[in-house]
C-alpha cells in the first residue's frame, strides 16, 4: 500500500484515520470497527464491502 495514498484516505463513514493491515490486505477503521478490503492493490471504500471486526480484532488492532 502506497504510504502517500494511505495518508489521504479516510473512513467513508466517520472520516477517521485508517490503519493498514498488510497481512489481511485491509484498511481498518477502529472507530467504526470496520475492515475495508484491498483488491488488486485498490482499496474498496464501500460500506457494503467492509466487514465488521470481531471483538478480538477490535481489542488487538
Amino acid at each position: 500500500m502506497d504510504k502517500k495514498l494511505l495518508e489521504i484516505l479516510a473512513c467513508p463513514l466517520c472520516k477517521g484515520e485508517l490503519k493498514y493491515d498488510q497481512e489481511h490486505q485491509e484498511l481498518i477503521c477502529r472507530h467504526d470497527a470496520l475492515a475495508y478490503p484491498i483488491r488488486d492493490g485498490i482499496p474498496v471504500m464501500l460500506e457494503q464491502e467492509a466487514r465488521t471486526l470481531t471483538t478480538d480484532e477490535r481489542l488487538n488492532k
